[in-house]
C-alpha cells in the first residue's frame, strides 16, 4: 500500500513540476512575443521616410532602397517566422517537451536581439546621413562668403603678393571647385561624400586664410626690410673702419653677403609656400643683424673707452711713480734708523716690480693703439686688467705709507711711555719719602731697582740702529708690567703701616690696664721700627681683638672714610 501511495505522490510531484515548467515556457513565450509585438509597431518605416526630404539618387537612393528592404524583410519575413517559432515552443511545452521548448525560445530571442541591433544600425545610418547633409550646408553657407572674401582681398592687394599672386589665384580656383563638387555631390544624393568634401575644404580655406595673413609680411621681411637692415651694416661698417673702427676681424662683410643671398632664395620660397624654412631664416637674420649691430657697438664703446682711459691710466701711474720714487727714498734713509721685517721688505719690493710692470703694460698699449690689426675691444680688456692692477698698487701703496708712517708714531709712542713709567718710579719714591713710616722694607727697593733695569732695557732698545720696534715693543710691556707692580705694592706697604698706626694708638687706651696687651704691642711697636708693618699689624690687631672684638673692622672702616 505504502508503494502506490509513493507512486501516485510521484506521479503528482511530476505533474505540478512539469505544469510548472510549463507555466515559465509560456511566460516566456508572452514576452517574446510582446516583444515582436513592440518591433512591428514602431514606425520604423516613417522614419526611413524622412530620406524622401533629400534628393533620392545616388548614395542616398541606394541606402533607402537598402533600408527599405531590410525592414520589409523584418516584418514580411522574420517576424512571421518568430511567431511560428513560438508557436513551436507553446506546443512543445503542451507536449512536456521542455527542452526543444527552450531552443526554439533561445533561437528567437537571438534573432529578436540581432533584429534591434539591425533597426539601431538603420537608425544610426540615418541620422548620419540627415545630420552630415544639414551640418554641411551649413558648414557651406559659411565657407562661400569666406572664399569670395580671399577672392576679394586678393583682388584689392595684388602688389603685396608678387608673384604667389597666381598661386593663391590657383588654390581659390580649387576651392570654387571643390564647391561645386560639393553642389553636384548633394544633388546627387552622396551627401557623406559631401560631407567628407566640406571637411577637407575646411582645412583647406584655414591653411589658405593663414598663409595669405602671413605672406605680406613673410614677404616684405625677406624682399624689403631684412635686405635694408642688411645695407644699411654695409654702409655703417664702412664708414666705421673710414673712420678708424678696427672691425676687420669680425668678418661680417662676408657673413652679410651670404644673408642677402639667403633672404633672395627666401623670396622664391615664400612664394611658393615654402613657409616654415622662410620663417626660420626671417628669425635666424633678425637675430643676427642684432648680434651685428651689438658687435660694432661694443667696438665704438670700445675705442671711446680707450681713447679716455689710456691718457688718465698713463696720469694716475705716473703719479704713483712719483710718489713711489719718494717712498723709496724714505725707505733708504728708514732702514739705516729703523729695522724692517722680511714680510715688510717684500711688499716694499712687490711695489717697485708691479709699477715696473705696468709700465711695460702701458707701452704696449701705447703700441696696441696705433696697430690696426689689433681691435679696440682686445685693447679694452688689457686696458681693463691693468687698470685693475694700478687700482689695487694704489691702496697697497697707501697701505705701505701708513706702515712707514706707523713706524716713527710707535717710536714717539714708545718714548712717551717710557718717560711716563720713568715719572710713575719717580712718584713712587717720592711718595715713600713724604710718608712718616719708619722706612722702606728692602723688597721694595729690589721692585724699584728691577724696575729702573727694565725702564733701562727700553731705552737701549729705543737707541739701537736699526730700531726694531719688535724689541722695543716687548721691552715695553715688561717694563710696565714691572712699573705697575712696585706701584701696587708700594701702596700697599703705606696702607698697612698707616694702620697699624691706628690700631696702636687705639689699643694705648687699654695698656694700663692689660699687662699682657701692653707686651704685645710692645712687641708690635718693634716690628713696626723693624720695617715689617705686615707683622706687625697682625700683633696688634690680635691683640686688641682680644680686648675688644670686632675693633680691627671698625678701624678699617674709618680709615677707609678718611681715605674717602
Amino acid at each position: 500500500m505504502a508503494y502506490i501511495i509513493g507512486i501516485v505522490l510521484v506521479i503528482i510531484a511530476l505533474i505540478i513540476v512539469g505544469l510548472i515548467l510549463r507555466k515559465r515556457i509560456y511566460d516566456v513565450v508572452d514576452q517574446q512575443e510582446s516583444w515582436k509585438m513592440d518591433i512591428m509597431n514602431r514606425n520604423i518605416a516613417s522614419q526611413i521616410s524622412r530620406i524622401k526630404n533629400l534628393n533620392l539618387s545616388g548614395e542616398t537612393q541606394e541606402k533607402f532602397e537598402s533600408w527599405k528592404e531590410h525592414w520589409e524583410y523584418i516584418v514580411t519575413k522574420q517576424l512571421p517566422n518568430i511567431e511560428e517559432h513560438l508557436f513551436d515552443a507553446e506546443e512543445a511545452a503542451d507536449r512536456y517537451r521542455f527542452a526543444l521548448a527552450k531552443k526554439t525560445l533561445r533561437k528567437v530571442e537571438t534573432t529578436l536581439q540581432q533584429i534591434e541591433k539591425d533597426i539601431e544600425k538603420m537608425l544610426e545610418e540615418l541620422e548620419e546621413l540627415i545630420s552630415s547633409e544639414e551640418k554641411s550646408r551649413k558648414e557651406i553657407a559659411e565657407i562661400e562668403p569666406e572664399v569670395k572674401g580671399l577672392r576679394k582681398k586678393l583682388s584689392q592687394t595684388r602688389y603685396l603678393y608678387g608673384k604667389a599672386e597666381a598661386r593663391f589665384d590657383v588654390e581659390l580656383d580649387e576651392l570654387e571647385e571643390d564647391l561645386d563638387k560639393y553642389h553636384d555631390l548633394t544633388n546627387s544624393g552622396n551627401y557623406l561624400e559631401a560631407q567628407q568634401l566640406v571637411e577637407g575644404i575646411k582645412v583647406q580655406i584655414e591653411q589658405l586664410q593663414v598663409e595669405m595673413d602671413e605672406f605680406p609680411e613673410l614677404y616684405k621681411a625677406c624682399k624689403d626690410v631684412l635686405p635694408s637692415q642688411l645695407d644699411d651694416l654695409i654702409s655703417g661698417i664702412k664708414d666705421m673702419k673710414e673712420d678708424g673702427y678696427r672691425i676687420e676681424h669680425l668678418g661680417l662683410e662676408k657673413e652679410i653677403r651670404d644673408y642677402q643671398q639667403r633672404l633672395f632664395d627666401c623670396v622664391i620660397a615664400v612664394e611658393k609656400g615654402e613657409v616654415t624654412v622662410v620663417k626660420d631664416t626671417i628669425t635666424e637674420v633678425d637675430e643676427r643683424i642684432k648680434d651685428m649691430y651689438q658687435l660694432l657697438e661694443n667696438e665704438a664703446i670700445a675705442k671711446s673707452y680707450i681713447e679716455t682711459k689710456i691718457p688718465a691710466y698713463r696720469q694716475k701711474l705716473n703719479a704713483l711713480d712719483l710718489t713711489f720714487h719718494n717712498t723709496k727714498a724714505e725707505v733708504e734713509s728708514l732702514r739705516q734708523a729703523y729695522y724692517f721685517e722680511n714680510s715688510d721688505m717684500e711688499k716694499y719690493l712687490t711695489l717697485e716690480k708691479t709699477i715696473a710692470n705696468l709700465k711695460k703694460q702701458l707701452d704696449e698699449l701705447t703700441s696696441e693703439e696705433n696697430d690696426q690689426a689689433i681691435s679696440h675691444l682686445q685693447i679694452r680688456e688689457k686696458l681693463d686688467d691693468s687698470l685693475e692692477q694700478l687700482e689695487s698698487l694704489t691702496l697697497q701703496h697707501e697701505e705701505f705709507i701708513k706702515f712707514i708712517n706707523n713706524l716713527r708714531k710707535d717710536e714717539l709712542e714708545a718714548k712717551e711711555k717710557l718717560q711716563e713709567m720713568k715719572d710713575k718710579v719717580y712718584n713712587t719714591i717720592r711718595k715713600l719719602k713724604k710718608s712718616n713710616i719708619p722706612g722702606v722694607p728692602s723688597f721694595i727697593w729690589s721692585l724699584l731697582e728691577t724696575t729702573s733695569q727694565k725702564n733701562e732695557q727700553v731705552l737701549n732698545a729705543l737707541e739701537a740702529k736699526p730700531l726694531d720696534m719688535t724689541v722695543v715693543q716687548h721691552a715695553l710691556v715688561e717694563a710696565d708690567k714691572s712699573v705697575e707692580h712696585v706701584i701696587e705694592q708700594t701702596d700697599f706697604i703705606l696702607e698697612q703701616a698707616y694702620l697699624t698706626e691706628q690700631v696702636i694708638q687705639y689699643a694705648n687706651r687699654y695698656r694700663s690696664r692689660y699687662p699682657l696687651l701692653a707686651a704685645k704691642l710692645a712687641e708690635a711697636e718693634r716690628l713696626f721700627r723693624s720695617y715689617e708693618y705686615e707683622l706687625s699689624l697682625e700683633h696688634a690687631a690680635k691683640a686688641i681683638e682680644e680686648i675688644e672684638p670686632g675693633a680691627l673692622k671698625r678701624i678699617e672702616e674709618r680709615q677707609q672714610v678718611l681715605v674717602k
